[in-house]
């Protein structure tokens, strides 16, 4: 019979690193069969949804005590499911609060447990490194320096790199960006990304905003892309241009296009979260900014391990570029960390010449990769050694 997985991810981003781990694995167990959770681009693999990933879309504290009840459910039953289907495997993607739960009560009865996409537990909360000990047969992870925290706990590690940096090129091309959404090659480019969810983009869109009206008076040869996920923080982001007198300021909004938006700019003020590492293997110099509820912030910065929230600072381990969070981003704070970069072309070439080394680091080739590490477990083989992984 072929090998059947069963296979937990949520939110889009886990969708689509799930469906090039499908894609992988089926092109050595072509008959390889997937059920679970997933999303769209996973079923396009042909992977059996029986939930929707977008069900695990949780945002905050508050919207997860709101559907503990109705995800409790969905996990206990997927539990039994897997329990009496008994699949080669389980594979958790990303998701930790949902999935190490799940995770170890498969591990429990006997089954692989493999979960892909470490928890930061460099960030915080690395007290959950005791559970994933207890829960997970083999972690996956996508940044360099997670291994040793894992290899210290005793717990089963891979480094497969990160899937973006094998999809962007090690040189984008700015000006055929800048062709495709059909902007001057002679002005100056900000792109804005006040987030992906639309509380993000209520918390973040009236600063942006205003950062940009300051831009405009300061330099008259600039403009302003806004590329927007949904047609909801589009309405959002339209209404804080009304609420801030900014319909006659030079911004354009696009409807995705946030990988073009930002090859084409000259520097880019971004939300902290996976756009800020985006940005960075785009080598674009960036501005990262963040706010949430004041409780919220106290209680994470306390919780906190490390001196930075941007994914390029915490990889490369130093400030590279400016983080203005929470209070600290002010409209003119943020206006005159960008007009840095604008002002200051050798600081963006050292910039991108460290972004280019960052990006090096994290192309494995992430999804062959994963695949090898986790076949052994489906062929009934000895875990594979760190010298089997490809090169």
């Amino acid at each position: 019979m072929p090998p059947r997985i069963a296979m937990v991810a949520g939110e889009a981003s886990g969708d689509l690193l799930a469906s090039h781990l499908i894609r992988a694995i089926k092109r050595h167990l072509p008959d390889a069969e997937f059920f679970g959770i997933g999303g769209p681009k996973m079923q396009a693999e042909g992977f059996d949804a029986r939930w929707p990933a977008e069900l695990l879309a949780v945002h905050g504290y508050v919207d997860a005590l709101k559907r503990y009840r109705q995800l409790s459910a969905i996990r206990k039953t997927l539990l039994k499911q897997i329990r009496r289907e008994r699949p080669a495997a389980f594979i958790g993607v990303d998701a930790p609060d949902f999935n190490l739960w799940l995770e170890g009560k498969v591990k429990d009865a006997g089954m692989p447990a493999i979960h892909f996409v470490s928890p930061s537990i460099w960030a915080w909360r690395g007290g959950r490194i005791k559970r994933i000990a207890r829960s997970v047969t083999r972690m996956l992870c996508l940044f360099p320096f997670e291994p040793e925290l894992y290899d210290r706990a005793g717990v089963p590690v891979s480094y497969v790199g990160h899937p973006l940096a094998d999809v962007f090129p090690l040189e984008p091309d700015r000006a055929a960006a800048r062709e495709r959404l059909g902007l001057p090659t002679d002005r100056k480019i900000i792109a804005l990304l006040p987030g992906s969810r639309q509380s993000e983009v209520r918390n973040l869109a009236d600063t942006f905003i205003e950062t940009a009206a300051i831009l405009a008076q300061r330099f008259e040869d600039v403009s302003f892309l806004v590329p927007l996920a949904t047609r909801e923080t589009r309405e959002l982001f339209d209404e804080a241009l009304a609420r801030n007198n900014g319909t006659e300021l030079p911004i354009r909004m696009l409807f995705g296009h946030a990988v073009d938006a930002m090859t084409a700019a000259d520097a880019v003020l971004v939300a902290s979260g996976t756009a800020s590492l985006e940005a960075a293997l785009l080598k674009r110099p960036m501005v990262i900014s963040y706010r949430i509820g004041k409780w919220q912030y106290r209680l994470m910065k306390r919780m906190a391990y490390l001196p930075w929230v941007g994914l390029p600072n915490i990889l490369c381990r130093e400030t590279l570029v400016p983080e203005l969070l929470q209070d600290d981003a002010t409209p003119v704070k943020l206006a005159d960390a960008l007009a840095h970069w604008l002002n200051d072309p050798a600081a963006c070439a050292a910039l991108e010449q460290r972004f280019a080394e960052l990006h090096l680091s994290l192309r494995q080739n992430t999804a062959e990769r994963a695949a090898a590490a986790i076949l052994p477990y489906l062929m009934n083989q000895p875990a594979c050694q760190p010298s089997r992984l490809p090169a």
